[in-house]
């Protein structure tokens, strides 16, 4: 047998090789309009994402500034109690240094003990209402316990300081008690 091929197979393998490409084209046409579809698809799965993502990243950081906050207002009620603790001390070395005495190293030593003691507070970050007689009364850091008419003194204005109040910051840990004039 030989292995020729007649002209007539031969034709007739090239149509069916001609028709067999043509399908292929067909299908690959066919398969490029749901391509697009799945593209698609991606697109939508990406924004899902992404927001979830930004969400997130949203919740996470609100997160990071609770705790800040958190541990700000948790040092500063510490600092608070353990001023609270020795703010009898101070009043008692204020009445100390009120007290007249003979003796000029007692004075020079309570003075001193004193001024330690303010700058250990200053070092927390704590202050001296202002509360001095003549300054204007404030219901947020004085508290008044005694009325007095006085024309020296304008309208609610006060008359004189029992005991000094201190804050933290915005946070009155002790209000100044206090006698306001008219």
């Amino acid at each position: 047998m030989s292995k020729k091929k007649h002209p007539e197979a031969a034709e007739a393998e090239q149509t069916a090789a001609a028709e067999q490409t043509a399908e292929t084209a067909a299908e690959s046409n066919v398969t490029e309009e749901p391509a697009a579809q799945p593209a698609e698809d991606w697109k939508a799965k990406f924004d899902e994402l992404n927001d979830r993502y930004l969400r997130m990243a949203a919740e996470y950081d609100n997160f990071r500034k609770r705790s800040q906050r958190e541990r700000e207002q948790s040092y500063n009620d510490a600092v608070s109690h353990a001023v609270k603790a020795l703010l009898p001390t101070y009043d008692n070395l204020e009445r100390a240094l009120k007290a007249e005495t003979a003796d000029a190293e007692y004075k020079k030593g309570v003075e001193m003990t004193m001024t330690q003691l303010v700058e250990s507070l200053k070092g927390l970050n704590v202050t001296i209402i202002e509360a001095s007689a003549g300054t204007g009364f404030d219901p947020n850091f004085h508290n008044a316990v005694m009325h007095v008419e006085d024309e020296a003194f304008g309208e609610n204005q006060i008359a004189e300081v029992f005991q000094q109040g201190f804050q933290i910051g915005d946070k009155v840990i002790r209000h100044a008690m206090v006698k306001v004039a008219n």
